[in-house]
């Protein structure tokens, strides 16, 4: 697809508005690994910048480029099942999340991975793959078993513990676009347990304590509890607690009475049993719609979903935090919605540990193994958004990093943040010199190379 063709205007486009202005050389779609080989080819012939996309989601962009062949890998989308619940699953690099986790559902099988449906499977594993099954089951990368790439000299690979071992550990966290081009992925898959979905709202004058007593109890309630706890700002400021529980509702109750019986009474409560499927869609903020209808309307026939155009940061929390910065959280959501009401946002902390910690920060590329919780920042905004309120927006962020975020911390890589100055270190902690080592030998000539790359 090249500049003039008629379906170019929109096949540039990525998930995020902002980025509206790229405009990339050519897109090339590739049906398999042999296309990739092929295109990485050509533009090392002719000179010519990659950027790599799935699902085109990265919060810097840096999955297109002006003047760059974007190397697209949406046509490898199939989802193969495992034969039955503890085998392996095969999923092609351009699968959407909501497609992995239907097809994989529908057979009684779970791989763990994010929320937002059109996020691309392969960014997400590439950076570790945080989700809601993430502390009972781990990561999406703690459940591959191998991963096909094509490398910079054009070679088709099948890493895995017992092939390319050193490739395969940086594939499991050391981010997209870095070290090659994904085109399949095998997964451990997971029976389905029995899932029940929590909601709690609380009046807003409590979110102080109430932030401050979830960081308490989510240090100690079973792995099997995920949930996270939402200061937001929209018409107004919002607090709610939710998660997803693999037991039944009866048991999922008697995990969270600790916490509840310390907190005021909810605004609102839910606590009910759900499928699997379901609960993903809930999750993916597209309950009652089809699964088709939970693709954007620019890239599938019958998607519903649209754009978005946010500015995001993130950061971790190493234990319950303070006072003091639990008051700089709730402030800075105050200070969202009093001086910017027409911008969405606020602060999301999502629960780590369980199996996430338990594994070593150095066995897999993705080192945040130590956090209780993460926390993302955004603000998002339309079209009718005047830019000086996106600016104003930009400069919220900067308040919440120095008053809310510890910088020892670092930041998720698959939450790439384009400010960051020192984002290798933020990213990769202990394991940032092993992965440039990884990148030397894999790709010397830095070919697979953004704005914050990992670099030779």
């Amino acid at each position: 697809m090249r500049p003039g063709e008629r379906a170019y205007p929109v096949a540039r486009l990525l998930y995020n508005p902002r980025f509206d202005a790229l405009a990339p050389l050519a897109i090339a779609y590739c049906a398999g690994p042999e296309d990739v080989a092929r295109s990485i080819a050509f533009a090392r012939d002719h000179a010519f910048e990659i950027a790599v996309r799935s699902g085109g989601h990265s919060y810097g962009g840096y999955s297109s480029g002006s003047g760059h062949l974007v190397i697209d890998v949406t046509p490898i989308a199939g989802v193969v099942p495992a034969s039955a619940p503890g085998r392996t699953a095969v999923v092609g690099s351009g699968a959407r999340l909501i497609d992995v986790y239907n097809v994989l559902g529908t057979h009684g099988q779970l791989v763990p991975g994010g929320s937002c449906p059109t996020v691309g499977i392969a960014g997400l594993t590439l950076g570790g793959g945080v989700g809601v099954f993430a502390r009972r089951y781990g990561l999406a990368a703690d459940n591959l078993a191998a991963v096909t790439l094509v490398t910079a000299d054009a070679q088709v690979l099948r890493c895995s513990p017992e092939h390319d071992e050193a490739l395969f550990w940086a594939c499991r966290g050391g981010g997209g676009g870095n070290f090659g081009v994904a085109t399949s992925f095998e997964f451990a898959t997971h029976a389905l347990p029995p899932i029940t979905l929590f909601t709690y709202d609380f009046a807003w004058s409590a979110a102080h304590d109430v932030l401050g007593e979830w960081q308490d109890w989510s240090r100690t309630v079973n792995e099997a509890v995920w949930s996270n706890c939402q200061l937001l700002s929209g018409a107004g400021t919002s607090l709610r607690v939710a998660g997803v529980s693999c037991a039944h509702s009866g048991q999922t109750a008697a995990w969270l009475a600790p916490l509840l019986t310390r907190l005021p009474a909810p605004t609102y409560s839910f606590l009910g049993d759900e499928t699997y499927v379901n609960e993903m869609m809930v999750e993916s903020g597209c309950s009652g719609l089809t699964v088709a209808a939970c693709h954007l309307d620019t890239t599938f026939p019958h998607g519903a979903l649209s754009r978005q155009a946010f500015t995001a940061s993130s950061n971790y929390v190493s234990a319950p935090m303070g006072a003091n910065r639990l008051s700089a959280a709730v402030t800075a959501v105050d200070r969202l919605a009093a001086d910017l009401p027409g911008l969405g946002g606020g602060l999301v902390f999502d629960a780590l540990g369980g199996a996430v910690n338990a594994v070593s920060p150095t066995e897999t590329a993705f080192v945040h193994r130590r956090y209780l919780a993460s926390i993302q920042s955004s603000f998002n905004w339309t079209a009718a958004t005047p830019m000086r309120t996106v600016a104003a927006g930009a400069r919220w962020l900067e308040h919440v990093r120095a008053t809310v975020y510890d910088p020892s911390t670092g930041a998720y890589q698959n939450y790439i943040d384009p400010t960051l100055t020192n984002f290798a270190e933020a990213y990769y902690g202990e394991n940032l010199a092993r992965l440039r080592a990884v990148k030397r030998a894999i790709d010397p000539d830095d070919v697979f190379r953004f704005a914050q790359s990992i670099r030779p």
